[in-house]
């Protein structure tokens, strides 16, 4: 079990991940994946405009990179932090990959898979279900989203009226 000082130091690193994506002008989703010894193995952020790949979520990009390094697709005990609720896809993975504890950010009322729109993780019948921890910085990674789509609408706009 992680202190709050290590939840504190993953969220932010999982901010960080989010900030990349906002420098490139994509969705800022940030996410890492912790082994059971507090070990960083897996960071991603969201790329789907970069690489033109609707699987490339801040989260399956940390746990392709944490099964990488550790040599084994099983995640189990690890820890997922994300700056949004996981979607749909994105919570298949986590159960797939037997991923422990699930901290986020904001919830996603469009697409959240983790009790905003369903609870995957809840559904009896798979044979995993991670434990959620909701709202961990929500705040700050919900005013990241709200600036950044702000941002998008306010160009459109401009450009629009050009």
């Amino acid at each position: 079990m992680f202190s709050s000082e290590d939840k504190k130091k993953y969220m932010e690193l999982a901010l960080e991940e989010a900030n990349k994506a906002l420098k490139q002008d994509e969705v800022p989703i940030g996410a890492i994946v912790v082994d059971p010894d507090g070990k960083v193995i897996g960071k991603g952020y969201n790329r789907r405009e970069l690489d033109q790949d609707a699987t490339q979520h801040a989260e399956m990009i940390a746990i392709r990179e944490a099964c990488k390094n550790i040599g084994l697709w099983r995640l189990i005990d690890c820890s997922l932090f994300v700056t949004l609720e996981p979607c749909p896809m994105c919570a298949g993975a986590i159960i797939n990959s037997r991923i422990k504890d699930v901290y986020f950010g904001a919830m996603d009322p469009k697409a959240g898979a983790c009790g905003s729109v369903v609870d995957l993780f809840s559904v009896e019948k798979f044979n995993h279900h991670p434990h959620v921890i909701r709202g961990l910085f929500q705040e700050k990674s919900s005013q990241m989203l709200k600036d950044f789509f702000r941002e998008i609408r306010k160009k459109q706009k401009e450009a629009k009226n050009k």
